[in-house]
């Protein structure tokens, strides 16, 4: 709880003064509540396995697809059931799916849905 309060005031602080681009499962919910624009990314379970399966491989770690699918499985219980801060969408949030896109192209969609909750090019 403390480290985790220390790291709020940081966090809030540090993208206050300059803007930020975050990533994390509370930043939406409990770290930036009233942030204007938020996406929720999210892909398949099957999906995120494959993803980091091919990463596990390109650096020359063996594993097998089913059991990174079943730890990223049990890892994604953790994180909904979590007390702290559990994973969840705030309810202001853009859902991007990410199944079906190659990193490119979800960028591409996340700056699209951040420029249109924006409502202009130059804030982004």
């Amino acid at each position: 709880p403390e480290v985790r309060a220390a790291l709020l005031s940081f966090q809030r602080g540090f993208a206050q003064e300059r803007g930020a681009v975050l990533d994390g499962r509370d930043i939406g919910t409990v770290i930036f509540p009233d942030a204007t624009a938020k996406l929720f990314v999210t892909a398949s379970l099957g999906a995120r396995a494959r993803r980091r399966w091919l990463e596990l491989r390109a650096k020359g770690v063996v594993a097998e697809l089913a059991s990174v699918e079943a730890d990223m499985g049990a890892r994604d219980a953790l994180d909904a059931a979590r007390t702290a801060a559990p994973l969840r969408k705030a309810l202001d949030a853009v859902e991007l799916d990410t199944t079906e896109l190659d990193p490119g192209a979800a960028f591409q969609m996340a700056l699209r849905l951040v420029r249109e909750r924006l409502g202009t090019v130059g804030a982004v």
